[in-house]
Order: structure tokens, then sequence, then C-alpha cells
């Protein structure tokens, strides 16, 4: 591993290996059973009719490249870096030049870094799990990630209309009372992510991009799993294509649910499996607002209150040690916006700055809440607040026509459709977006320390 200098990335050498076997000299060792551990009772539920040695091996693939992702800490200069990921596998053979290619396309694309990937024979195979009698319905048309998110929930109500039984959820949690059943209580497959990565020490990297090859892999390999399709992505119009359109600084785009991302993973999934996986977005031209909206209008348990949309971590969004979401970050700051066009209302308490229209910012934080005055959280509020600000002035603005026309051409190229097509949905969704960002702001007033950040406070 090196620093950064201005012609060199920061690089990291993984090697992979299996209990007691050694590493390559000057590589990170990464031994299986103790950086990355796969649950024996979330493997059964991927390999409930058969063990197939191939896919375990993409479900490794996955954990190694989230265990290179998080250990390298990136450059405060430079987006990018290098890393050489050397993994055992049941039959190389099989992971011919177009697997590789087909994997280094969807991987590079996604995290903004450059991947040298090959693979080696394990000297011994992988145990299977018990097999387990898991419930499957016949003729699946659909898998689709289930988490904590407002959008999974609603888009999960909202699909239950459309196929019933015909879609399967696959967990992309780890909680036990997390894990679904059946109407009938039975035990049902795809329960929870099948492995933990683990560090020696706390891991280096939080932009954590290689989450969305985790997903993608999980709900394709669920979807040849049962013989589905597709995989229905259930992320809405503005989570979908507000982090590509909308970049902060010197980042780099990010396409985790973007289709230009998941018509790799379909090219991926071929090469690697033989089968087609089809990554479908039934929302991805309405607002997170109209998904929600639609949800609440539908005859189904009103569950979205109980989501999960931050994107703080338990060190940073407790108070009393109870955890609680910011409400600032841009995550929060949308679900806010979102709830408020839908004609919701959240309880007290469910954010640690509920109260957005407070005209200060560090006195609008919940009392015994540590960090109010942390020069971080207030580059999350304004780091929130501009990205949907932006996005909100994108259609009014010359110098984003060359981002809006680029966005057009990779999204007509991956979805299979026009330009003008997608230039028209996209108008669309970025006219709603600013309709309900700018009703939101409203709504919290001139004074509040939001419409400050965003430039539209007196």
């Amino acid at each position: 591993m090196t620093d950064a200098n201005a012609h060199e990335l920061p690089s990291l050498q993984v090697h992979v290996v299996e209990v007691g076997a050694s590493a390559r000299r000057d590589w990170l060792k990464c031994q299986l059973g103790t950086h990355l551990n796969f649950n024996t009772h979330a493997l059964a539920s991927y390999f409930f009719v058969a063990w197939e040695p191939m896919v375990y091996d993409a479900l490794l693939l996955a954990a190694a490249i989230e265990f290179c992702d998080r250990t390298l800490r990136r450059s405060k200069r430079l987006w990018g870096r290098s890393f050489r990921l050397h993994l055992p596998v049941h039959e190389p053979d099989k992971w011919n030049d177009a697997v590789l290619a087909s994997l280094h396309d969807a991987v590079e694309l996604l995290t903004g870094d450059r991947w040298d990937i090959t693979v080696y024979r394990r000297k011994s195979e992988a145990p299977p799990p018990p097999q387990s009698q898991l419930f499957l319905p016949t003729n699946v048309q659909a898998v689709m990630p289930f988490s904590d998110g407002l959008d999974s929930r609603a888009v999960s109500a909202l699909m239950d209309k459309e196929l019933g039984d015909q879609i399967v959820r696959v967990r992309l949690g780890s909680k036990t009372a997390d894990q679904p059943k059946t109407e009938s209580g039975r035990n049902a497959p795809f329960t929870a992510v099948p492995y933990k990565i683990v560090s020696a020490s706390r891991f280096a990297e939080s932009t954590a991009r290689s989450r969305g090859f985790k997903f993608g892999m999980l709900s394709g390999i669920a979807a040849y799993l049962a013989k589905a399709p597709q995989v229905i992505v259930p992320e809405s119009g503005q989570g979908a294509l507000g982090p590509v359109l909308v970049v902060p600084g010197q980042a780099y785009e990010d396409y985790r649910n973007h289709p230009l991302f998941t018509v790799r993973m379909s090219a991926l999934l071929k090469a690697l499996l033989g089968y087609d996986v089809r990554y479908e977005f039934p929302r991805l031209w309405f607002t997170k607002g109209e998904t929600l909206s639609a949800y609440a209008s539908a005859d189904r348990p009103m569950e979205w209150a109980a989501t999960r949309s931050c994107w703080q971590d338990n060190r940073h969004a407790s108070v009393d040690d109870h955890r609680r979401q910011c409400g600032i970050c841009a995550a929060c700051m949308l679900r806010r916006m979102s709830i408020h066009y839908a004609g919701l209302k959240e309880n007290d308490g469910t954010y640690i700055w509920d109260n957005l229209g407070a005209p200060e910012f560090q006195a609008a934080a919940a009392t015994g809440y540590r960090q109010a005055s942390s020069k971080a959280q207030r580059e999350y509020a304004i780091a929130g607040t501009l990205h949907l600000e932006h996005l909100s002035s994108l259609r009014q603005s010359r110098l984003a026509e060359q981002t809006l026309g680029l966005a057009t051409f990779q999204l007509a190229q991956a979805l299979g459709i026009s330009e003008n097509t997608v230039r028209e949905n996209l108008d669309r969704l970025l006219s709603q977006h600013e309709k309900e960002w700018t009703d939101y702001m409203t709504s919290l007033g001139p004074n509040s320390f939001v419409a400050g950040f965003a430039g539209r406070g007196q």
C-alpha cells in the first residue's frame, strides 16, 4: 500500500487464502474464516435446492471486493485507487477472458478505481451448507432486494399488487428479526447476506461504492437460483440518477443504483452463469415522493415509518444511546421532503435535527446530542441541502446541459430506448423534484437554517 502523490494512485494488493495458507509476499492476507466469514444458515437459504460451487465463488468475489474497497482509504486529492485481487475458486477454467472482462467493466464503472482481478484453484472444496426445506413459489417472475429503506418497503407493496406471490424478496440485512417468512410462517429463501467481512482494525474507507456490486450480485444470483427473469430495483429517480447528475467536489459519479451499472451486472452474470437477468427500474422516472404517495394510497399496511434512510452510523446518529436518523444528510433530507409531499407525518424524535425550520443549525439539534457543534455534522447538512438544491436547478442551468446530454445518452444505451424518450422522462422527473423541493423549502420558512444553506434565506 502506498500514499498518493501527483502521479500515483493509492494501491493495495490482496491475496484471499484458505485457512492455514500463506499469502504472496508483500500482499495483504485475507483469510477465509477470519476476514471473510460465511454464515451457514444464511448460505443455506441460497443453496436450498443444490450446491453450486460457481455460485459460492461469485459470493466470495463480492465479499473480497468489499473487503478491498473498505480497507484502502481514498486520497484527499484523487478519487481513484488501484487494486490487485487474487481469489481462490473451484473451477478457474470457467473464469475465462469474457468473464473477467465483464467483471472489470462492472466494478471499475461502479467504484471509479482500477482493478486487476485474477483467480487460482482452491486446494480444498468449500463445505456445502446443510440442505434446507424452504418455500419458493412456482413461476417466479421477479426477485427484489428488500431492506430497511423507504423505497424498498413502498415498491415492495406496489409490486405485490402486480405480481403477488410471483415476486421473491432478497433480504439485504443480516438481523434474524428481519429475516422474512411466507404468510404461512414457512421459511423463505435469501434471508440475509450470507457473509460478513472483518477487519483487523476499523475499516479505513466509508464511501462504500462496492455495496452496489454486493447488492447487484446477491439479487442476480437469487434470480438465477429462483429462475426468475428479472430483478426489480426499487430506487426512485432521485436516488438512482441524482448521484450521477449532481456530484460533490472531486468525487466520482455514484452508479450504485444506475442502469448503466446494472446492464454491466447482467453481462457479468450471463458470462459467469450463462443466465440472462434483467434489472428493471419501475420507479426510475418518479420521485421518491410520488412513490411514497402511491404507496400511501394503496390498501396496504403503513410500514413506512419504521424504515431508515440515514447514511450515518450509530456512532454519529444516537441521542442518549438511542439510535435516530440524523435528519440532515442528503438521504434524510430527501426522505423528509418526500414524506411532506405525500402528506404524511413522522413521530417527534425520529431525527436528531427534528426541526429543520429552526433559524440556527446547532440549536436545532436534540438536547443531549454531543456532536451538535461538530464541523462534520454541519458540512453534512450543507452537502445534503445543496445536493437537493442543485438537482432542482439542473433544468434551468446552461452549465448543466452537457451533464444532462451525457446522462440522456447513457440511459438510452443502458435501457435500449430512444434519447428523446429518455430526455422527456428525465425532464419530467427533474421538474417534479423542483416542485417538491420548492414546496418543502416554503414549508420550512425563509428563516430556517436550511434555507440559508440553500441560498434561499432572508
